[in-house]
């Protein structure tokens, strides 16, 4: 588990391509302090495993899965990237639960400067903004930002320009496409409500007033 709050920017080093598949070396300083291989590390906020370890840097594999869902894909040599060691159970909470798996990506539709902060406006998927709400939490690129404002089919944050400058999002133009991961919380309550929605209640069926008052949840 992550928690949305980058440690430091790392650079992609290599890439391996394999058929469906790929290698990434990325070079980093803070993450090597006391990382072992077996270890997970968010690399844009993508859960890797780290398979070698260099004086300078790591080696990650990257699934099929992975390269299809996420922006991983467009990276190439010199590319930075957030990197975020897995929580310690001891740590501070300063972001929110980010699980480090992806729902989609996402696209810069435009930039905007507010005083000293910068709005992003970030188009993304109907399967992504059923999850996204205003003053919600969201991962963009393994940050953990707070949505300001919801359309149609985008979402906008703003950044203070300390995370512009420690993360790859200050690198970011319209046009980019970005990470997307959601409040997981959201998806959990879903698809407990799922269950119920299948099985005719008397009356209609469905979470109804009924059937939590029969339940003693009223």
């Amino acid at each position: 588990m992550f928690t949305g709050i980058v440690e430091e920017l790392g650079t992609v080093a290599g890439i391996r391509r394999g058929t469906c598949s790929a290698v990434l070396q990325i070079r980093a300083r803070t993450v090597l302090e006391d990382l072992k291989i077996g270890d997970s590390v968010a690399v844009n906020g993508i859960c890797l495993t780290v398979v070698a370890l260099g004086a300078d840097s790591f080696s990650a594999d990257v699934m099929h899965e992975t390269l299809d869902r996420s922006a991983l894909g467009e990276l190439k040599p010199g590319s930075q990237v957030n990197l975020e060691r897995a929580m310690a159970a001891g740590g501070r909470f300063g972001g929110h639960i980010v699980a480090g798996h992806v729902d989609g990506t996402g696209r810069v539709r435009a930039l905007r400067r507010d005083g000293n902060a910068v709005w992003y406006t970030i188009q993304a998927p109907p399967e992504v903004l059923r999850y996204v709400v205003e003053k919600g939490s969201i991962a963009v690129d393994g940050i953990s930002l707070t949505v300001a404002q919801v359309g149609a089919d985008w979402f906008s944050v703003s950044v203070i320009p300390h995370t512009a400058a420690v993360t790859a999002l200050g690198r970011r133009r319209v046009g980019d496409r970005v990470n997307l991961e959601c409040d997981v919380i959201g998806k959990y309550v879903e698809k407990l409500l799922q269950p119920l929605r299948s099985q005719p209640e008397e009356g209609g069926g469905g979470l109804t007033r009924e059937f939590l008052a029969r339940n003693g949840v009223l």
